[in-house]
């Protein structure tokens, strides 16, 4: 492979060993540059011994170990902290809204990248995350990469998001594609014709959720509460990164031989990022699939009966993260024809999911106060729409301008306090095969309103559109779902004579 380490001069600075593939487009050469100096793509002229690097070939450019390519360009000036607080979907006026996200980035397809590209939108759709990856102040090193992938990617995805919430052009992803392609070479592997193999977006999303895990810090209370997340948080959380804050939950878990009662149960604590919601053909919702894991039968030795046993694993969730992320396990591996084959059953999952009966009687037991707030909130709403049917009136309609208590445990950022989630992501797949077909990530707006990604195709739609991605055919399938934390209006604040600027 023509690979050569070369220097780039540009005015007073001076990069030494760049890494420069003369088999890929000079246009990733330039994205490099971008990533060392601060000057795009487009304001870059880089020379050689007088000859023009051209963004879509080489020329007749002759490279060797430590060419000298001159570069001319102004880098951008680094974006300021903005004036105002930012503001989130759920809390912005229909104008605001039609100003601030109407045609949102997408993502160019770069050859088979859909995988990449919904992981991505689905994450981009946690507000804390976008927060967080703003006050990251890493690098991007490609010569580093395939040891230390993780502040890189860490670093990538941050700029990613800068440069989308900056446009309502499509962006290409083209660096933080290389960069993933240097750390996980499977990734990059190629098909016969040399274009870019179709990969398991749920893999991607796990590498890239692990890259995360390990640069984002745990948030601290009063960042928490300066943020808009954890309101009245008085104590840090356990935690000690911001992914398994938001994201990690924790089962506690029970072992016990079925074929010995001698033997005693055995207790365990067992973290996880996702829940599995395994498919077999008595299951037709997500909630029956997620059981079947949380009670399962397994086989290994017994210490009391001195060879192998039948036991029961039985989990109950003792710690719910806000964002709660479901895997469909649509995937098994067929061996005379060597893929992954696709389960297309239809599984209906639900808009508003409710994980209390899958929780620790402890867990249960926290959330119940919280849980009574919701319950006295909602009999108010039917209490209001009945009184407005007898008048033969319109229903108060619902205030935007609100505040919102603590979704999480004031001594646990970023955890659950009621159980209560509604769907915020849904990443799909179409096609027979994780190896082939086409991922794509439906994003919540507002209200009944959703936003689809088709890498760089961006279309509103509702949430009836959502419902039909339950399965049953070659249509989009549900592969991986987002569930938010339902949030409960501070009726206090949101009801007061006068309401205080924010």
């Amino acid at each position: 492979m023509p690979t050569f380490k070369v220097n780039i001069k540009w005015g007073r600075e001076k990069f030494e060993k760049v890494e420069c593939n003369t088999d890929e487009s000079p246009e990733l050469f330039k994205a490099q540059l971008f990533a060392l100096s601060g000057v795009q793509p487009n304001r870059q002229k880089v020379m050689l011994k007088g000859a023009v690097l051209k963004d879509d070939d080489w020329g007749t450019f002759k490279l060797k170990d430590g060419s000298t390519f001159l570069m001319m360009g102004t880098a951008d000036e680094l974006p300021k902290e903005p004036v105002q607080k930012t503001m989130f979907v759920e809390d912005m006026s229909d104008q605001q809204l039609a100003s601030a996200l109407n045609l949102p980035a997408g993502l160019e397809n770069l050859g088979n990248t859909c995988y990449l590209n919904s992981t991505l939108q689905c994450f981009r759709s946690v507000p804390e995350l976008r927060e967080s990856l703003k006050k990251f102040t890493g690098r991007i090193n490609p010569s580093v990469v395939n040891i230390q992938p993780a502040e890189s990617i860490t670093s990538g995805v941050r700029d990613l998001f800068m440069q989308m919430d900056s446009t309502a052009e499509e962006v290409r992803p083209i660096m933080l594609l290389r960069l993933l392609h240097l750390a996980f070479p499977q990734f990059a592997e190629r098909a016969e014709n040399g274009a870019f193999k179709q990969q398991d977006a749920n893999e991607c999303w796990i590498q890239l959720f692990r890259q995360l895990e390990d640069q984002l810090p745990a948030l601290t209370a009063s960042t928490s509460a300066a943020e808009g997340g954890s309101q009245g948080a008085a104590a840090s959380s356990p935690k000690t990164s911001f992914m398994s804050q938001y994201f990690g939950g924790q089962f506690q878990c029970s072992l016990k031989c079925d074929e010995s009662e001698e033997e005693p149960a055995k207790s365990s604590i067992e973290n996880f990022s996702q829940l599995s919601c395994f498919i077999s053909q008595d299951v037709k919702y997500m909630h029956t699939g997620l059981k079947l894991k949380m009670e399962e039968k397994i086989e290994k030795n017994s210490p009391t009966l001195q060879r192998n046993a039948v036991y029961t694993k039985t989990s109950k969730i003792s710690r719910l993260p806000a964002y709660l992320t479901v895997q469909f396990v649509r995937f098994y591996y067929k061996e005379k024809e060597g893929v992954n084959a696709k389960i297309l059953k239809d599984v209906k999952f639900p808009m508003m999911f409710d994980a209390f009966d899958l929780c620790s009687e402890e867990l249960q037991q926290k959330m119940t106060p919280v849980r009574d707030k919701f319950k006295i909130q909602e009999d108010k709403k039917v209490e209001e729409v009945t009184k407005a049917k007898a008048a033969g009136t319109k229903p108060p309609e619902e205030k935007e301008d609100v505040n919102y208590l603590a979704f999480d445990f004031e001594e646990d950022i970023g955890s659950n306090n009621s159980g209560y989630y509604q769907l915020q992501a849904v990443l799909t797949h179409q096609g027979r095969s994780s190896s082939s077909g086409h991922y794509v990530g439906w994003i919540h707006r507002k209200g009944a309103e959703w936003i689809k990604f088709d890498d760089d195709t961006v279309t509103p739609i509702l949430e009836e559109d959502i419902l039909k991605l339950s399965g049953g055919g070659d249509w989009h399938c549900a592969y991986v779902l987002i569930y938010g934390p339902k949030r409960l209006i501070d009726d206090q604040a949101s009801s007061g004579p006068e309401k205080m600027d924010e």
